[in-house]
């Protein structure tokens, strides 16, 4: 083979590489922070024991934390451009982890499918595009890693093997599967290097162990005889679900998973043809399956105990690590296959196809991200343009935000945190041309964080009116600027008037009041705030009004 061949795949893997890092920056550029990033930013600012140590949820999050406390001192909270940067050189990496694991099993041309299938994988677009997710994409990178150390065999790889293991398992829970695989690739040495190599598993689990009795026995949990029941089932359908992204067979943007019903079929023929295969050459199975299936197994299996409403199979943030447990077993399963040409033209098309599939599914995900990151904006905009009026303990609820993205978002700590680290949310001036649905719900929590208040006087009204008065026709639906302090509306007898109020929505009044009967006096208070943009009150009654300051 000409040089020049032998080397094409590892040019078109730094080429894919650099592309898939580019694609992920360019669709990631413009978000913010989102969901539980929140509950980093908002209740482990201090760098205290148990802010790093006290689980998420069911998972250790020391090394997110730290992060997170890190990028926090060195660029502040008004971008998480710092944080995406991150998350895209641990997705980058790990596909090339990933195409060292494979080459050296079937081949540079098959490694370098298996890195770009899994940095273009659409349907784990929660774990490409949502830098909190890090703590997956170090488990795995670090785990990848420490199942390549192992490989070698000799103290430099020990060590390295340690050292990658500890860090996969501070990252996230996920890293548990990876200290199974190690254990089992530890056993399969020879009884001599057991001792002299404990250290390689002994350390990283010993800590683990401190870890979970001081905290981490306090996370969620929600093992069940039920779940465990069913968990056969679940794990054949993560398989399923898994296979099927991987090649581009994913359908559900929010979801994330493929249809299972290609999944199955995948995986009934995936295993109907290595059968055939195997009785073929009647070899035994490579020694490196065993880790890899380990693993994998740990991951699909502990998924599926701690199985809740919304952790599906399908479920998007389960789709990476699935699938790059699809490639180990896949590529150790494959060993010592030779592909020729035809093979590969084959598998070049079929990967081709996975990627054009599957960037749509990317991109439904930045969509939706993108949304949330405008909802973001604007919530946390209005909370600083309210600050001086806002009660601490007011919080950014899905009822009020339009969106369970602010997790944690108490008013007196963001207020805060704003103050050391800086705002995420849009200036006055940037809200003025936010798309208008930012714009929409910055008006909805400026009406409940100042908060607007009325104070109706049922039967006052004078007809004789008064100076600085805007008057009002019945039916006429009129708009009248008002600023901060007290506005007076009065109401002619008549039936029932609303009022309703905007600020920087367009086209929309999105602050409703009670309104007021006829012959009635309210009295409309708004708090001065950071912000000289002008309310705009809209009065509809049938009968005569007047607008009063």
């Amino acid at each position: 083979m000409a040089r020049d061949e032998r080397s094409a795949p590892y040019v078109l893997l730094v080429l894919a590489l650099a592309a898939g890092a580019a694609l992920i920056l360019a669709l990631t550029w413009h978000l913010t922070f989102y969901q539980d990033t929140f509950e980093f930013l908002m209740n482990r600012r201090a760098f205290t024991v148990d802010a790093l140590l006290k689980p998420h949820n069911e998972h250790i999050v020391v090394l997110p934390v730290a992060i997170e406390q890190l990028f926090l001192q060195l660029f502040g909270m008004t971008t998480a451009r710092p944080e995406y940067v991150l998350l895209t050189v641990g997705l980058v990496g790990s596909a090339a982890l990933v195409f060292a694991y494979v080459k050296r099993r079937i081949g540079p041309w098959m490694g370098m499918f298996a890195a770009i299938l899994l940095l273009c994988l659409g349907p784990a677009w929660e774990v490409l595009l949502w830098p909190f997710e890090i703590g997956f994409v170090g488990s795995i990178f670090f785990g990848l890693a420490t199942l390549l150390a192992l490989e070698r065999r000799n103290r430099a790889g020990d060590v390295a093997a340690c050292v990658s293991l500890t860090l996969s398992l501070g990252f996230s829970s996920l890293g548990i599967p990876f200290a199974v695989g190690a254990a089992v690739a530890f056993l399969q040495r020879p009884r001599a290097d057991w001792r002299r190599s404990a250290f390689v598993l002994a350390v990283p689990i010993v800590l683990y162990g401190l870890w979970y009795v001081g905290w981490g026995h306090e996370a969620e949990n929600h093992l069940s005889l039920h779940n465990v029941l069913i968990s056969p089932r679940f794990v054949v359908e993560a398989v399923a679900v898994a296979l099927g992204s991987l090649f581009g067979l994913g359908n559900d943007p929010i979801g994330g998973g493929a249809d299972p019903v290609w999944g199955r079929i995948l995986v009934v023929a995936a295993v109907v043809l290595l059968i055939v295969r195997q009785a073929r050459r009647r070899a035994a199975l490579p020694a490196g399956l065993w880790p890899a299936a380990a693993a994998a197994a740990t991951n699909w299996f502990l998924t599926a105990f701690n199985y809740i409403p919304g952790r599906d199979p399908t479920a998007s943030r389960y789709q990476y690590a699935g699938a790059v447990f699809v490639v180990l077993l896949l590529a150790n399963l494959l060993q010592g296959t030779r592909f020729g040409r035809g093979t590969l033209i084959a598998a070049a098309a079929v990967t081709a196809l996975a990627i054009g599939s599957n960037l749509v599914l990317l991109k439904d995900g930045q969509n939706t991200l993108r949304e949330q990151t405008t909802f973001t904006r604007a919530d946390t905009g209005a909370l600083d343009i309210a600050r001086r009026t806002v009660d601490p303990s007011f919080e950014l609820s899905p009822e009020i935000a339009g969106t369970p993205s602010l997790i944690d978002v108490f008013a007196g700590e963001y207020r805060e945190a704003v103050e050391e680290f800086g705002s995420p949310g849009y200036t006055p001036e940037e809200l003025e041309s936010a798309p208008q649905p930012g714009r929409r719900q910055a008006d909805i929590v400026l009406g409940q964080a100042l908060p607007l208040a009325t104070v109706t006087r049922f039967g006052e009204y004078d007809a004789s009116g008064g100076a600085g008065c805007v008057a009002v026709n019945g039916g006429e639906g009129k708009e009248v600027p008002v600023g901060p302090g007290m506005t007076r509306i009065e109401v002619a007898p008549g039936p029932h008037a609303a009022f309703s109020l905007r600020r920087f929505a367009v086209g929309e009044y999105p602050v409703v009041t009670e309104g007021a009967p006829g012959r009635s006096t309210t009295l409309l208070t708004i708090p001065r705030d950071e912000a000289t943009q002008p309310w705009h009150l809209q009065v509809e009654a049938s009968q005569a009004a007047r607008v009063c300051r």
